[in-house]
């Protein structure tokens, strides 16, 4: 009945994190770069950039939650480890493939660690903690491979209030 009672996802937001990472029906490249202080991901689908400081700094403060969370890397030997937390209560996580429930909204404790792990010149090992007591009994993991991929960035011509969007409300 109303665009706000859509999902970020389909509202051309977010896909949220860890779920940008996982795969959908196309639009499934991202970028990795890393420049002095920040690692920086590009992601195809919905244009989504995503920065995250590594240079050690503070969190901004509980007080202030964003959709995606307040992202803070490090570095522990060859693995970048993203540790997120300060979610909004409207953060989306799609659910894991093969459940009932793909679109889940987790609570402002969602703490979510991501590991990225070179395997080889052609991969990496990308695994993921979720922690929320207000959405799950105990904290749950996940992990995949990313496989290097020759290729531009396609445009996702997705923004909020197109045809699209309008058509499935009606």
């Amino acid at each position: 009945d109303a665009p706000e009672h859509e999902t970020p996802w389909v509202r051309c937001i977010t896909r949220g994190y860890p779920a940008a990472f996982f795969p959908a029906g196309y639009n499934n490249a991202y970028e990795i770069i890393q420049i002095p202080g920040y690692v920086v991901i590009v992601f195809e689908m919905i244009h989504e950039t995503r920065i995250i400081p590594i240079d050690g700094r503070p969190k901004l403060g509980t007080n202030i939650k964003q959709w995606n969370g307040e992202p803070r890397g490090r570095w522990e030997g060859n693995t970048l480890v993203i540790d997120s937390t300060n979610f909004t209560d409207a953060t989306p996580f799609r659910g894991p493939p093969g459940t009932a429930r793909q679109d889940i909204q987790s609570s402002r404790d969602l703490h979510v660690v991501e590991r990225f792990t070179r395997a080889d010149a052609d991969s990496i090992l990308y695994q993921y903690t979720m922690t929320d007591p207000k959405s799950w009994t105990k904290p749950w993991s996940g992990e995949m491979v990313m496989q290097k991929w020759e290729g531009p960035i396609y445009e996702y011509a997705c923004h909020e209030g197109n045809y699209g969007l309008k058509n499935i409300l009606t």
